[in-house]
């Protein structure tokens, strides 16, 4: 950064007795909360966060230097729980990411699963990839095709899982045109998220004979896969027991 873009002094001063206030201010809201799920420490917490990110990133611009603080993502933060405190129905909001890495793969084994339907219309449904993920997702559950991902060609991106409460079940049907359109952050009763950025610091860490014993774990996966393959590339048909 150039000098003309970097911060004064006065402005690092300036963000530091920001932080000296936002954390009296919280200090101040813990000490008056009237519950666990209080808002006003809730929103406390979030300025007090916002204060420290900006003290932290405008004294790194202008001494290189950080505070030992981490700042957690107010985005990925819930709002306090509001829903009913004994609830009649949940819901189970789940995404998971894959990246089709192997599309031959993905076409062999909807060719596979559409061959083998008795009441296939006879029409090539799996000769496109957007064909192919309609006959497996609709053959296999996603529990199953997220343990085989890679017999499928796919591989594992982010997932999150979202468990929220209600008084009563939605009328059947009523929500399937936009199934996550209407969900209430404050009705979110847990929520799980997995991603590969959350590895990058244990992955850091690890030994070499950790490093080699994953490979060598890898190279086995990798061995079993092949044997799937017949003489011509091809997938060999997917044992329905497996």
């Amino acid at each position: 950064m150039s000098d003309a873009a970097q911060p004064t002094a006065a402005e690092v001063r300036a963000a530091a007795e920001a932080v000296k206030t936002a954390l009296d201010r919280h200090l101040a809201a813990v000490e008056r909360r009237s519950g666990e799920d209080d808002p006003a420490v809730y929103e406390a917490f979030n300025q007090l966060a916002a204060a420290a990110e900006a003290y932290d990133e405008l004294l790194y611009d202008r001494y290189d230097e950080v505070t030992p603080f981490e700042i957690p993502g107010t985005d990925d933060t819930l709002p306090p729980y509001t829903g009913p405190e004994e609830p009649h129905a949940i819901s189970v909001l789940i995404r998971r990411d894959y990246a089709v890495a192997e599309p031959q793969r993905l076409l062999a084994q909807a060719q596979r699963v559409e061959a083998a339907d008795d009441e296939s219309t006879g029409e090539d449904v799996s000769g496109t990839l957007h064909g192919a993920l309609g006959v497996l997702f609709g053959e296999f559950e996603p529990d199953e095709i997220a343990s085989r991902h890679k017999e499928f060609g796919l591989e594992e991106g982010d997932s999150t899982l979202w468990v929220t409460a209600s008084d009563e079940p939605g009328d059947p049907g009523e929500w399937l045109e936009a199934p996550f359109e209407h969900v209430d952050p404050q009705q979110v009763v847990c929520r799980f998220d997995v991603s590969a950025v959350f590895d990058d610091e244990g992955d850091d860490e690890g030994d070499d004979e950790g490093d080699d014993e994953g490979d060598d774990e890898a190279d086995d996966l990798e061995d079993d896969l092949d044997t799937d393959l017949d003489e011509d590339g091809d997938l060999e048909p997917l044992d329905a027991d497996r």
